[in-house]
């Protein structure tokens, strides 16, 4: 099998802006012969518009089609679809947030492996070419001292309203209710019942700040400790200090800056003789390419400063082929459901942390 049959679940802005042209794109790795959105409008419209021969708005009827894959955009929690998508032996594409709560995660792993099929997560800045080059500058470093990460975050609508997205309201209220009631489950599981800031923050870092969180892990591995969280700003701010076991320290910042336009977000790693910084787009553009820029001291002493030219392909793009390669070559899943439990562990000390107010350890697994 070279050609995967993917059907895509969620129809919304993700669908519209990135998955639906790229998997076009990507004609001799993909076909979609399908579509699924609990809106008929936005199923309808995505069929059309990216010619896609039939659209359902009940994804049991997808799954019952003759698909290998299936990508799963549609709104949170993800959980029941994916579940059901291993049990019809599928292979499955998780967009973030994967999910909330470990009993989330661990339920799609054992499905996973039952099913035999692979799971990736949507993590799509791993697969960023700037990040790849980054994090083979960071691998030749003696060691790392401190790391920063900024994630100043405009309102999404200022950046999709550069795409043609098309939105419906034709879905009656009371059929989002179980999946508002699922998610209330997980996040009680997960966090339990905690104040408005911190629910929000946890929405947050599970939403937003899940591509740093994951990004920090893929780059150097998982934090030993959550040193201290602060929520602030009615819970539109985040600052988080973790500690790493060679003595590291990394501060990360999440802020809510809905009136401007720049998106800003970046992860620095600072050594005693190098430092290497990478600069990423918003997830809703296209043809933008992430940074990377190094600075050293030579072994002779002089120092420099270096912005290598970046390969053109897209992160979203890059994931896709990897997903494809994992089905049809058997390559090792690189942001497998497995890793991706490690930041939704995280995820859960961060609260833990702010909620506390001390000093969190985390379980090295």
């Amino acid at each position: 099998m070279s050609r995967v049959r993917i059907g895509v679940i969620g129809c919304g802005a993700i669908a519209q802006v990135q998955h639906m042209p790229n998997l076009a794109e990507l004609h001799r790795e993909f076909e979609v012969p399908i579509v699924c959105d609990l809106s008929p409008g936005a199923a309808k419209h995505v069929a059309q518009r990216f010619h896609i021969p039939e659209f359902v708005t009940d994804y049991t009827q997808l799954l019952e089609t003759d698909i290998d894959a299936v990508l799963l955009c549609h709104g949170d929690p993800k959980t029941e679809v994916a579940l059901a998508a291993f049990e019809a032996g599928k292979h499955v594409f998780v967009e973030k947030p994967v999910c909330f709560s470990l009993q989330e995660i661990d339920a799609m792993i054992a499905a996973q492996h039952k099913a035999g099929t692979i799971g990736q997560a949507g993590y799509m800045k791993a697969h960023d070419p700037a990040f790849q080059l980054a994090k083979r500058e960071v691998n030749t470093m003696e060691s790392y001292r401190f790391v920063q990460i900024n994630h100043l975050h405009p309102s999404n609508n200022l950046h999709l309203s550069q795409f043609d997205v098309v939105r419906f309201n034709d879905v009656p209220p009371e059929v989002f209710q179980p999946a508002g009631a699922a998610r209330e489950a997980a996040r009680l599981a997960a966090i339990g019942d905690v104040s408005s800031e911190a629910e929000r923050a946890f929405y947050l870092l599970s939403g937003s700040m899940i591509h740093d969180i994951y990004s920090l892990r893929v780059m150097l591995g998982s934090p030993s400790e959550v040193i201290s969280a602060e929520v602030w700003s009615q819970g539109r701010g985040v600052s988080i200090v973790f500690g790493y076991p060679n003595g590291a320290r990394c501060i990360a910042t999440w802020v809510d800056l809905p009136d401007l336009w720049d998106f800003k977000e970046t992860l620095e790693i600072y050594g005693d003789n190098k430092r290497v910084i990478v600069s990423y787009p918003t997830g809703f553009s296209r043809g933008i390419l992430s940074e990377v820029t190094i600075h050293g001291i030579d072994a002779d002493g002089t120092t420099y400063s270096k912005t290598p030219a970046v390969e053109w392909e897209s992160a979203f793009v890059r994931e896709l082929r990897h997903f494809h390669a994992c089905i049809t070559k058997g390559e090792g899943c690189y942001t497998s459901l497995e890793s991706a439990r490690h930041d939704i562990a995280l995820i859960i000390d961060i609260v833990r942390c702010y909620v506390g107010q001390e000093p969190v350890v985390c379980k090295m697994e």
